[in-house]
């Protein structure tokens, strides 16, 4: 056999746009793309009617494996990504216990995702106060980079990094050559906010919503910048929530630094006005903001200045998310899941965004942002991972469809483009119709400053 897979008659999303062609697979990898392919293979699927979509790469995700999988663990997280197109998950590094800090807990990470993960992952790390010296041993083991909270993370054992701690974090992954993400909210600010509410009794969700404005998002965003400037970091803004927020990431690379930001479905989709009504599965730091900043971050997506569109897949038993105390209910959104179909049906049908700059929001810039040289595209020599999408289906999501722990969704009715016929990691379909198929084959990817232990 010429081929290990040949998927015959669909359209391949290309980085140079779509092309109506076979896309062949040999070795785990895309070998030819065009059309009429000649020779045979092991399988051939027949995706006539339907889009070839590059792999999704959820860059941002809580997993929260080992220690805290009742939240949400590899198995169902990584069957939630599969199910939706994606073939590459990145955990970040607080919900687990213990957190992703240092050696010993990558390690324990590593070994709770081997055999149970069904699509590629890769793992951040943590700064935290007192750890800095650790981050050389992450970057080792194959981090992709470095996650700090600039205000409270919720969680007692991932301390948010002081002005000291986030520098020195900094310096040192640059030194390593590795991005710094960070959770931009301004805590003095919404400590003092929240406090003064709920000392007036103040304790709804619109009450939630006005303790943690766009000034706290500006306010860490510029600390954050200005650090970036003096240590060479490489900067990485998540969920940014707001227009002004984007904007200061945008002046800041016009200058030249190496900063850069992503947005989630739930700040594209969702706005202030749906927290209110639909209440805590709505809950989530930075919070869903109206209708006007919602407009101003389609506007970045669609000329580049939001790099890429990750999910903040963070959920957590129902038992979290209920009291009359809105401060106190657990903030996280579930959503690696309908991502690709979210964006399908808001951005691709409603707003025209072309499907190639689609991918590349999804797939292809998250890869090169964090050094993953061969994926994310679909051209002869990347990894074969890739969903075949029929993009004539659109309908409401529905739980029974979610693959995820919990099911609790703020999305549940809302419209998703696209019929995931099969999802393909390193040509082997791990997802059909949005079930899981076969046993888990995910791997870790490495990231950049990844160096292999002695045989």
């Amino acid at each position: 056999m010429r081929w290990d897979l040949l998927v015959r008659g669909g359209t391949v999303v290309t980085p140079a746009g779509p092309v109506a062609a076979d896309l062949a697979v040999a070795d785990g990898r895309c070998a030819e793309i065009g059309p009429g392919l000649a020779g045979e293979a092991r399988e051939t699927i027949d995706a006539s009617g339907c889009h070839l979509l590059p792999g999704v790469i959820d860059s941002h995700v809580h997993f929260n494996d080992p220690g805290r999988a009742a939240w949400e663990g590899v198995a169902s997280g990584s069957a939630a990504v599969a199910a939706g197109g994606g073939t590459l998950f990145i955990d970040m590094p607080l919900n687990a216990s213990p957190p992703t800090l240092d050696g010993p807990s990558f390690d324990a990470k590593l070994a709770a995702c081997r055999g149970t993960a069904r699509t590629d992952f890769a793992f951040w790390g943590g700064i935290v106060p007192g750890r800095v010296d650790r981050l050389p041993e992450l970057a080792e083991r194959g981090v992709i980079g470095f996650k700090a909270f600039m205000s409270d993370s919720g969680i007692a054992d991932f301390p948010a990094a002081d002005e000291a701690t986030l520098a020195a974090g900094m310096a040192a992954a640059a030194a390593l050559g590795l991005p710094v993400a960070v959770h931009a909210e301004d805590d003095a600010l919404t400590r003092r906010l929240a406090a003064e509410a709920m000392a007036a009794g103040r304790l709804s969700a619109a009450d939630y919503l006005a303790s943690r404005p766009i000034e706290a998002e500006t306010i860490a965003i510029g600390r954050a910048i200005a650090l970036a400037t003096e240590t060479g970091a490489s900067l990485h803004i998540v969920h940014v929530s707001s227009g002004a927020g984007v904007a200061m990431v945008a002046e800041a690379r016009s200058r030249g630094l190496d900063v850069s930001c992503e947005t989630c479905p739930h700040y594209l989709v969702l706005t202030a006005d749906d927290c209110r009504r639909l209440g805590a599965v709505a809950k989530c730091a930075p919070p869903l903001r109206d209708a006007t900043e919602q407009a101003a971050l389609w506007e970045a997506v669609a000329d580049g200045r939001i790099m890429l569109i990750a999910s903040d897949h963070s959920p957590a038993p129902a038992t979290m998310k209920q009291s009359a105390n809105f401060f106190e209910i657990w903030g996280g959104i579930s959503g690696c899941q309908p991502l690709l179909g979210l964006m399908l049906e808001e951005g691709h049908a409603r707003r025209q965004l072309p499907l190639v700059r689609l991918a590349e929001l999804v797939a292809a810039a998250p890869a090169a942002r964090y050094g993953l040289a061969d994926r994310g595209r679909l051209e002869p020599g990347c990894q074969a991972d890739f969903s075949i999408v029929d993009l004539g289906v659109a309908r409401p999501l529905e739980a029974a469809a979610l693959r995820d722990r919990h099911r609790l969704s703020p999305y549940l009715g809302r419209i998703l483009r696209g019929g995931i016929r099969q999802t393909v990691l390193r040509g082997q379909v791990i997802a059909r119709d949005g079930e899981p198929v076969g046993p888990p084959i995910g791997r870790l990817v490495p990231g950049p400053a990844y160096k292999a232990s002695p045989a």
